[in-house]
C-alpha cells in the first residue's frame, strides 16, 4: 500500500472500471486544432496515460461549426474527423490508459462573427454578439452533440465529457443571466434546464450503456445572475437520471470577477462546493480547482468530498505525478505552481500550451531528453531556474554535472518569489529541483563564488553560465538615501519598512512587492478569508455563490509609479494580471503612471508627472523599493570565453529583461537536450 490508498484506488463504472481516481482535466492546448498537429497531440496524451492517469479529457472539440472556438478550431464533425482521432486512442490505449473527448460548444464565447446563443446578449470579454438561437437550431445543436458523441465512439474513445460550465454555451442556456426565452428552452429553470437534460438522454441513447459520459456541471458561477443551487441541484438529478456516468466540477464563467485557478487561489479553494453536491446524487462526483498534490487528493477523497479528482495543469508540469505518488515519490513531482503563463495565457494568445516547469510538455516529439552518448563533466553556475533545469537535465542525461550558487541556498528569483503572499507555492519547485539535484546526484557547491579561473583549471567540458540578475538601480537624485531599499532587500533579507512606501516600477515585481506590503505578513489567506476578501458566498445562500467582497485593510499606504504613461500592469499576463490589478486596487494603492523621478530626500520621493511634467508632487514616505527592472550578471563570462572555453549562456544572465522564469527554464532544457 501507498501513502495514497484512496487516491490510487480502482473505481468500478459497472461496464468499466478506472485504475485510479485521477482524471487529466481538459485543457485546449492549440494542437487540436489542427490536423497536422495530430501526431504531437497523440504523443503528448500518450505520455499522460504513460505516467498512470486513470482518465484522460481532451481539450474540447465543438459539435458544430457555430460551437468553434476560434475560425477554423477544433471540431468532431465528420467521418474524416473520427479517423484522425483513431491515432490518439490508439496511442493512449496501448499506454493502457482510458480517455474521452470533451464536447464544448463556445456559444457567446466564440471568438468570431455569426456565433449563437440562448439570446443575444454579448459577452463582456467578446467583441462579438450572439444571435439568439431559433428553436429550430436548439434542436440540431442537440443532434449535433449526439452524432459528436457517436463520432468519438467511433475513434475509440471510451467515452465523451460534456461541457456545461464555464459560461460555455450550455451554461448559457443554464442562466437567467444569459438566457431571456420564453419559449420551451428558457423562463422557467426547467426550461432553461431542458436543452443539458435532452442532450445527455439522446447521448446515451444513441451511444448505448458501455460508453463513459461526463457532465462538467458549473457548481458556482461566480457571476450575477447565475444558477441558485436549488437549480444546481435539480440539473444533477435529472443528468444522472438521464444517463450520466459522472459529474465533473465546473466553477466559475470566464467573464467572473473571482480567480478560481490562480496560485493566489488557497488549494482545494472549491472542494465544499463539490461536497454538497455530492449528496444528492449516487453517480461519482469529481472535484477539481487547485488540486496539486496527493496529499491534499487524499485528504479530500478520504472525507468522502468527492469520488475522483480532476487535475489539467499538474499533469502537464509533471506527466508522471501518479506514477510517482504511487511509487513513493511524491517528493519529486514537478509540482505545478498555477502560474498560467505557458498554459492559459499561451492559449489566449492562439500559441500551443506548454508549461513554464516542464518546457516539453506540448512538444514531445520535439524536446527529448534521451541518454547520452558522450558524457561530458559539466559547470553550471548559478541555482536559479535556468542553472537548475540545465543542471538537473543535464545530470539526467548522463553528465557528470558541478552546480554552483554563490548564497546559501537554490533558487535565484523563485526564492524571492515564494515570499510574496499567495505565491508560497513557488516554494515547491525548488523543493522539486532540490530533490531531483540529489536523485540525479548532481555536486552542489553552495555559498561558492566561483571564479573564470577556478572553471578553467577544472578543466570542464561546458560551463553553462547561468548568473541571473541584480536589481537595476535608476539614476535619480538621491537614490543612495537610507530610506531606499530594493526589492531584494525587502523581500529576501527583510529589511524593515515603514507604514508609507512608494514603490517605483510597475511590472510583474512591482506588483508583486505592492501585494507584499499591503498584507500583514502573514502566510497566505486560509480559505474562508480568501473567500471572504473576494466575495465567494455559500451558494445555498448565494445565487451563483456570488456575494459582496470585503477586503482586509492594508497595513501600509502603498503609492505604486512608473515612468510609462497608460495602465500600470498592462504586461502581466493574460490570465493572471487582471488579478493582481484587482487585489491592489482593493488594498488601496494608489497608482501614478507617466512619472519623473525627481529627488529623493527626507521628505520623500519627489516626482513631477502631467503631459509636459509640469505637475509637481512630494510623495511623503518612509521608505522607497526599487522594482526597476534588472541587469545580467555575467562577470566570469569575457575570461572563459578569452581562455577558450565552450560556454553558455541562458536565463537572466542572457537577457535581462522583465524576469521571465518560463524562457529561463525552457533554455535550461533545451540547452541540456543539445549536450
Amino acid at each position: 500500500m501507498t501513502g495514497y490508498p484512496h487516491l490510487l484506488s480502482p473505481l468500478d463504472l459497472g461496464f468499466t472500471t478506472l485504475k485510479n481516481r485521477v482524471v487529466m482535466g481538459s485543457m485546449h492546448t492549440g494542437l487540436e486544432d489542427r490536423a497536422w498537429d495530430t501526431n504531437k497531440l497523440a504523443a503528448y496524451f500518450a505520455e499522460r496515460a504513460r505516467g498512470g492517469v486513470g482518465l484522460i479529457v481532451t481539450g474540447g472539440y465543438a459539435p458544430n461549426r457555430t460551437g468553434w472556438l476560434l475560425p477554423l478550431g477544433a471540431k468532431m464533425t465528420s467521418k474524416n474527423d473520427a479517423y484522425r482521432h483513431r491515432a490518439i486512442t490508439k496511442a493512449v490505449h496501448a499506454e493502457g490508459g482510458k480517455i474521452a473527448l470533451q464536447i464544448l460548444h463556445a456559444g457567446r464565447y466564440s471568438y468570431m462573427p455569426g456565433s449563437v446563443s440562448a439570446s443575444s446578449i454579448k459577452a463582456p470579454i467578446n467583441p462579438f454578439r450572439p444571435r439568439k438561437l431559433s428553436d429550430k437550431g436548439v434542436e440540431n445543436t442537440i443532434d449535433d452533440y449526439v452524432r459528436c458523441a457517436e463520432l468519438a465512439k467511433f475513434a475509440g474513445y471510451d467515452g465523451v465529457e460534456i461541457m456545461g460550465g464555464e459560461g460555455y454555451f450550455i451554461n448559457q442556456f443554464l442562466a437567467e443571466r444569459t438566457n431571456k426565452r420564453t419559449d420551451k428552452w428558457g423562463g422557467t429553470a426547467q426550461n432553461r434546464q431542458r436543452m443539458a437534460v435532452e442532450i445527455v438522454r439522446r447521448t446515451r441513447e444513441a451511444v448505448g450503456p458501455d460508453f463513459i459520459i461526463l457532465f462538467r456541471l458549473s457548481m458556482a458561477d461566480l457571476v450575477e445572475g447565475g444558477q441558485t443551487w436549488d437549480e444546481i441541484v435539480s440539473l444533477a438529478k435529472q443528468i444522472e437520471a438521464a444517463g450520466v456516468t459522472i459529474i465533473n466540477t465546473d466553477i466559475g464563467w470566464h467573464e467572473a470577477r473571482v480567480p478560481t485557478i490562480v496560485t493566489s487561489v488557497p488549494r482545494a479553494a472549491f472542494v465544499d462546493v463539490t461536497a454538497k453536491l455530492k449528496a444528492h446524487v449516487s453517480i461519482p462526483v469529481c472535484a477539481s480547482n487547485r488540486i496539486n498534490m496527493p496529499e491534499t487528493a487524499e485528504e479530500i477523497l478520504t472525507r468522502g468530498d468527492s469520488d475522483l479528482i480532476s487535475m489539467a495543469r499538474p499533469l502537464l508540469a509533471d506527466p508522471r505525478w501518479v506514477e510517482k505518488a504511487g511509487s513513493d515519490r511524491a517528493d519529486e513531482i514537478n509540482t505545478c505552481i498555477a502560474c498560467n503563463q505557458a498554459c492559459l495565457d499561451h492559449a489566449f494568445m492562439r500559441k500551443t500550451v506548454s508549461c513554464l516547469l516542464n518546457p516539453r510538455a506540448g512538444h514531445e516529439t520535439e524536446l527529448t531528453l534521451s541518454p547520452t552518448r558522450r558524457t561530458k563533466k559539466v559547470a553550471v553556475v548559478g541555482a536559479g531556474p535556468a542553472g537548475l533545469s540545465a543542471a538537473v537535465n543535464l545530470a539526467e542525461r548522463g553528465h557528470v554535472v558541478h552546480l554552483f550558487e554563490a548564497d546559501k541556498s537554490i533558487g535565484g528569483q523563485f526564492d524571492i518569489a515564494r515570499r510574496i503572499p499567495g505565491k508560497e507555492e513557488f516554494a515547491e519547485t525548488i523543493r522539486y529541483y532540490t530533490r531531483l539535484l540529489d536523485v540525479n546526484k548532481v555536486t552542489v557547491h553552495l555559498n561558492t563564488r566561483v571564479t573564470a579561473q577556478q572553471l578553467i583549471d577544472g578543466k570542464y567540458d561546458d560551463v553553462v553560465v547561468a548568473t541571473g540578475v541584480r536589481p537595476r538601480i535608476p539614476k535619480i537624485d538621491g537614490i543612495d538615501h537610507p530610506m531606499v531599499l530594493t526589492y531584494a532587500e525587502l523581500v529576501r533579507e527583510e529589511k524593515p519598512v515603514g507604514k508609507r512606501v512608494a514603490v517605483i516600477g510597475a511590472g510583474g515585481i512591482g506588483f508583486d512587492v505592492s501585494e507584499f506590503l499591503t498584507v500583514d505578513g502573514s502566510p497566505s489567506l486560509k480559505i474562508d478569508d480568501w473567500k471572504e476578501e473576494w466575495g465567494v458566498g455559500d451558494p445555498e445562500e448565494f445565487a451563483g455563490a456570488l456575494t459582496t467582497p470585503k477586503p482586509s485593510p492594508s497595513p501600509r499606504a502603498v503609492v505604486l509609479l512608473q515612468r510609462k504613461t497608460g495602465q500600470l500592469g498592462k504586461g502581466l499576463g493574460k490570465t493572471s494580471g487582471w488579478v493582481h490589478r484587482a487585489a491592489i486596487k482593493a488594498k488601496g494603492v494608489e497608482q501614478i503612471g507617466g512619472v519623473n523621478y525627481e529627488l529623493i530626500d527626507d521628505r520623500g520621493l519627489h516626482i513631477s508627472f502631467g503631459d509636459k511634467h509640469e505637475r509637481k508632487r512630494v510623495v511623503e514616505v518612509d521608505n522607497v523599493v526599487i522594482c526597476a527592472g534588472q541587469e545580467s550578471v555575467r562577470d566570469i563570462l569575457g575570461d572563459l570565453e578569452a581562455a577558450g572555453v565552450s560556454t553558455h549562456v541562458i536565463g537572466g544572465a542572457d537577457v535581462a529583461a522583465e524576469l521571465d522564469a518560463k524562457r529561463a527554464i525552457d533554455q535550461g532544457t533545451r540547452l541540456a537536450a543539445r549536450l
